[in-house]
Protein backbone atom coordinates (compact mmCIF):
# COMPACT_ATOMS: atom_id res chain seq x y z
CA UNK A 1 0.00 0.00 0.00
CA UNK A 2 1.43 3.36 -1.04
CA UNK A 3 2.08 5.97 1.61
CA UNK A 4 -0.25 8.93 1.02
CA UNK A 5 1.40 12.28 0.27
CA UNK A 6 0.88 14.59 3.20
CA UNK A 7 -0.68 18.01 2.81
CA UNK A 8 2.59 19.53 4.02
CA UNK A 9 4.57 17.77 1.28
CA UNK A 10 2.11 18.90 -1.37
CA UNK A 11 2.50 22.52 -0.34
CA UNK A 12 6.31 22.50 -0.08
CA UNK A 13 7.65 25.15 -2.51
CA UNK A 14 10.38 24.25 -5.01
CA UNK A 15 13.94 25.20 -3.99
CA UNK A 16 15.36 28.57 -4.99
CA UNK A 17 17.46 28.01 -8.12
CA UNK A 18 20.73 29.96 -7.81
CA UNK A 19 23.39 30.95 -10.34
CA UNK A 20 26.86 31.84 -8.94
CA UNK A 21 29.23 34.09 -10.94
CA UNK A 22 32.75 34.75 -9.63
CA UNK A 23 36.13 34.53 -11.31
CA UNK A 24 37.74 32.84 -8.29
CA UNK A 25 37.09 29.10 -8.31
CA UNK A 26 37.56 28.77 -4.54
CA UNK A 27 34.88 31.40 -3.95
CA UNK A 28 32.47 29.66 -6.34
CA UNK A 29 33.09 26.29 -4.73
CA UNK A 30 32.64 27.72 -1.25
CA UNK A 31 29.39 29.43 -2.14
CA UNK A 32 28.10 26.36 -3.96
CA UNK A 33 28.83 24.26 -0.87
CA UNK A 34 27.06 26.67 1.50
CA UNK A 35 24.04 27.20 -0.75
CA UNK A 36 23.82 23.54 -1.73
CA UNK A 37 23.43 22.50 1.92
CA UNK A 38 20.25 24.56 2.29
CA UNK A 39 17.02 22.55 1.95
CA UNK A 40 15.32 25.44 0.17
CA UNK A 41 18.10 26.22 -2.35
CA UNK A 42 19.93 24.55 -5.21
CA UNK A 43 22.84 25.77 -7.36
CA UNK A 44 21.89 25.30 -11.01
CA UNK A 45 24.92 26.92 -12.70
CA UNK A 46 28.28 28.61 -12.14
CA UNK A 47 30.17 31.18 -14.23
CA UNK A 48 33.78 32.42 -14.17
CA UNK A 49 33.22 35.75 -15.96
CA UNK A 50 30.46 38.21 -16.77
CA UNK A 51 29.83 37.02 -20.32
CA UNK A 52 29.62 33.41 -19.15
CA UNK A 53 27.21 34.56 -16.43
CA UNK A 54 24.84 36.08 -19.00
CA UNK A 55 25.00 32.90 -21.12
CA UNK A 56 24.36 30.63 -18.13
CA UNK A 57 21.47 32.84 -17.03
CA UNK A 58 19.86 32.63 -20.48
CA UNK A 59 20.24 28.84 -20.44
CA UNK A 60 18.99 28.19 -16.91
CA UNK A 61 16.80 31.19 -16.06
CA UNK A 62 17.64 30.89 -12.33
CA UNK A 63 15.47 32.38 -9.61
CA UNK A 64 18.41 34.39 -8.22
CA UNK A 65 21.83 35.19 -9.70
CA UNK A 66 24.72 35.98 -7.36
CA UNK A 67 27.44 38.07 -9.06
CA UNK A 68 30.84 39.49 -8.19
CA UNK A 69 31.53 43.05 -9.41
CA UNK A 70 35.07 42.54 -10.71
CA UNK A 71 35.09 39.81 -13.37
CA UNK A 72 36.98 39.46 -16.67
CA UNK A 73 35.49 39.96 -20.15
CA UNK A 74 32.36 41.60 -18.71
CA UNK A 75 32.13 42.98 -15.18
CA UNK A 76 29.25 42.44 -12.78
CA UNK A 77 27.46 45.68 -13.67
CA UNK A 78 27.71 44.89 -17.38
CA UNK A 79 26.33 41.39 -16.76
CA UNK A 80 23.44 42.78 -14.71
CA UNK A 81 22.59 45.25 -17.47
CA UNK A 82 22.71 42.53 -20.14
CA UNK A 83 20.46 40.20 -18.15
CA UNK A 84 18.01 42.97 -17.31
CA UNK A 85 17.69 43.76 -21.01
CA UNK A 86 16.44 40.19 -21.46
CA UNK A 87 14.21 40.23 -18.39
CA UNK A 88 13.58 43.41 -16.41
CA UNK A 89 12.21 41.34 -13.52
CA UNK A 90 15.38 39.23 -13.11
CA UNK A 91 16.40 38.91 -9.46
CA UNK A 92 20.10 39.71 -9.26
CA UNK A 93 22.36 40.39 -6.29
CA UNK A 94 25.98 41.43 -5.88
CA UNK A 95 28.47 39.70 -3.58
CA UNK A 96 31.77 41.58 -3.60
CA UNK A 97 34.65 43.00 -1.59
CA UNK A 98 34.04 46.53 -2.92
CA UNK A 99 31.94 48.86 -0.79
CA UNK A 100 32.42 52.38 -2.19
CA UNK A 101 29.31 54.45 -2.84
CA UNK A 102 30.29 54.53 -6.51
CA UNK A 103 30.32 50.72 -6.77
CA UNK A 104 27.06 50.39 -4.85
CA UNK A 105 25.23 53.05 -6.87
CA UNK A 106 26.40 51.56 -10.21
CA UNK A 107 25.13 48.12 -9.22
CA UNK A 108 21.78 49.40 -7.94
CA UNK A 109 21.25 51.62 -10.97
CA UNK A 110 22.00 48.64 -13.22
CA UNK A 111 19.24 46.66 -11.50
CA UNK A 112 20.78 44.71 -8.62
CA UNK A 113 18.23 43.93 -5.91
CA UNK A 114 20.77 42.94 -3.30
CA UNK A 115 24.30 43.99 -2.34
CA UNK A 116 26.40 42.04 0.13
CA UNK A 117 30.07 42.04 1.06
CA UNK A 118 32.06 38.81 1.01
CA UNK A 119 32.87 39.11 4.70
CA UNK A 120 29.16 38.96 5.60
CA UNK A 121 28.01 36.19 7.91
CA UNK A 122 26.71 33.05 6.21
CA UNK A 123 23.17 33.49 7.52
CA UNK A 124 23.13 37.10 6.32
CA UNK A 125 23.99 35.96 2.81
CA UNK A 126 21.38 33.19 2.80
CA UNK A 127 18.76 35.56 4.18
CA UNK A 128 19.63 38.06 1.44
CA UNK A 129 19.15 35.39 -1.25
CA UNK A 130 15.76 34.49 0.20
CA UNK A 131 14.76 38.14 0.43
CA UNK A 132 15.77 38.93 -3.16
CA UNK A 133 13.92 35.82 -4.33
CA UNK A 134 10.84 37.11 -2.52
CA UNK A 135 11.06 40.37 -4.46
CA UNK A 136 12.70 42.48 -1.78
CA UNK A 137 15.66 44.84 -2.12
CA UNK A 138 18.37 43.94 0.39
CA UNK A 139 21.23 46.35 1.15
CA UNK A 140 22.87 46.40 4.62
CA UNK A 141 22.29 49.66 6.57
CA UNK A 142 26.02 50.46 6.59
CA UNK A 143 26.10 50.35 2.78
CA UNK A 144 22.90 52.39 2.51
CA UNK A 145 24.62 55.09 4.57
CA UNK A 146 27.61 55.08 2.20
CA UNK A 147 25.31 55.25 -0.79
CA UNK A 148 23.40 58.18 0.70
CA UNK A 149 26.64 60.01 1.46
CA UNK A 150 27.79 59.57 -2.12
CA UNK A 151 24.61 60.71 -3.86
CA UNK A 152 24.14 63.69 -1.56
CA UNK A 153 26.99 65.53 -3.27
CA UNK A 154 27.05 66.92 -6.79
CA UNK A 155 28.37 64.49 -9.41
CA UNK A 156 31.69 65.15 -11.14
CA UNK A 157 31.68 65.79 -14.88
CA UNK A 158 33.59 63.57 -17.30
CA UNK A 159 36.31 66.23 -17.67
CA UNK A 160 36.59 66.61 -13.89
CA UNK A 161 37.04 62.85 -13.54
CA UNK A 162 39.82 63.02 -16.13
CA UNK A 163 41.56 65.81 -14.19
CA UNK A 164 41.07 63.90 -10.94
CA UNK A 165 42.58 60.73 -12.42
CA UNK A 166 45.65 62.62 -13.67
CA UNK A 167 45.94 64.34 -10.30
CA UNK A 168 45.97 60.96 -8.57
CA UNK A 169 48.75 59.82 -10.91
CA UNK A 170 50.93 62.70 -9.75
CA UNK A 171 50.67 65.03 -12.75
CA UNK A 172 51.16 68.76 -12.32
CA UNK A 173 48.72 71.37 -13.59
CA UNK A 174 51.01 71.94 -16.59
CA UNK A 175 51.09 68.20 -17.38
CA UNK A 176 47.30 67.99 -17.16
CA UNK A 177 46.99 71.04 -19.40
CA UNK A 178 49.14 69.41 -22.06
CA UNK A 179 47.54 65.99 -21.85
CA UNK A 180 43.96 67.31 -21.96
CA UNK A 181 44.73 70.11 -24.43
CA UNK A 182 43.29 72.80 -22.16
CA UNK A 183 44.84 75.84 -20.49
CA UNK A 184 46.31 75.74 -16.99
CA UNK A 185 43.66 78.25 -15.97
CA UNK A 186 40.99 75.77 -17.02
CA UNK A 187 42.77 73.02 -15.11
CA UNK A 188 42.71 75.18 -11.97
CA UNK A 189 39.01 75.87 -12.54
CA UNK A 190 38.29 72.15 -12.75
CA UNK A 191 40.29 71.53 -9.57
CA UNK A 192 38.33 74.19 -7.68
CA UNK A 193 35.09 72.55 -8.81
CA UNK A 194 36.36 69.10 -7.82
CA UNK A 195 37.39 70.33 -4.36
CA UNK A 196 33.98 71.94 -3.89
CA UNK A 197 32.01 68.86 -4.97
CA UNK A 198 34.11 66.49 -2.88
CA UNK A 199 34.09 68.95 0.02
CA UNK A 200 37.87 68.89 0.43
CA UNK A 201 40.57 71.54 0.75
CA UNK A 202 43.67 69.97 -0.77
CA UNK A 203 44.89 67.80 -3.62
CA UNK A 204 45.87 65.00 -1.24
CA UNK A 205 42.48 65.04 0.45
CA UNK A 206 40.74 65.01 -2.94
CA UNK A 207 42.66 61.88 -3.95
CA UNK A 208 41.88 60.16 -0.63
CA UNK A 209 38.15 60.92 -0.78
CA UNK A 210 37.89 60.04 -4.48
CA UNK A 211 39.62 56.70 -3.87
CA UNK A 212 37.37 55.89 -0.93
CA UNK A 213 34.29 56.65 -3.00
CA UNK A 214 35.51 54.54 -5.91
CA UNK A 215 35.86 57.44 -8.35
CA UNK A 216 39.49 56.54 -9.06
CA UNK A 217 41.64 53.43 -8.67
CA UNK A 218 45.04 53.90 -7.04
Amino acid sequence: METPISKTDQQSPPPIRVLIADDHVTVREGLASIIGRQPDMVVVAEAANGRDCVDRWLECRPDVALLDLRMPILDGVGAIEAIRREDSSARLMVLTTFDTDHDISRAIMAGAKGYMLKDAQREELLDCIRGVHAGETRIPPSLVAKLAAGVSGEALTTRELEVLTLLARGHSNRDMSTRLNISETTVKSHLRSIFSKLRVLSRTEAITVASRRGLIRL
